[in-house]
């Protein structure tokens, strides 16, 4: 199973980045953590990135890496800009 990873800011992690998956294009994108059989335990790193080991196996494994500005494209385009107070 190959299916896509990317780095969204997350609110959990106050807009730091955060590794999201999904197992096909048309699923929708779910932190890594949702994934408990796919997930690798994090680096001990202070202020490491949350999911980089995991990352880096599922790449390993042939996962496809999208990028964030293309995520982020896609929300605005589905769900309108949701970044400004009405």
């Amino acid at each position: 199973m190959a299916g896509q990873l990317c780095w969204i800011p997350s609110f959990a992690s106050k807009g730091k980045l955060t590794l999201y998956l999904r197992l096909e294009p048309y699923h929708p994108w779910k932190p890594h953590t949702a994934f408990p059989s796919l997930c690798v335990r994090d680096y001990p790193i202070p202020g490491g990135s949350k999911g980089w080991a995991t990352s880096q196996r599922l790449l390993q494994s042939g996962w496809t890496i999208v990028p964030t500005a293309q995520v982020q494209a896609s929300f605005r385009d589905n769900f309108g800009d949701t970044s400004q107070a009405a």
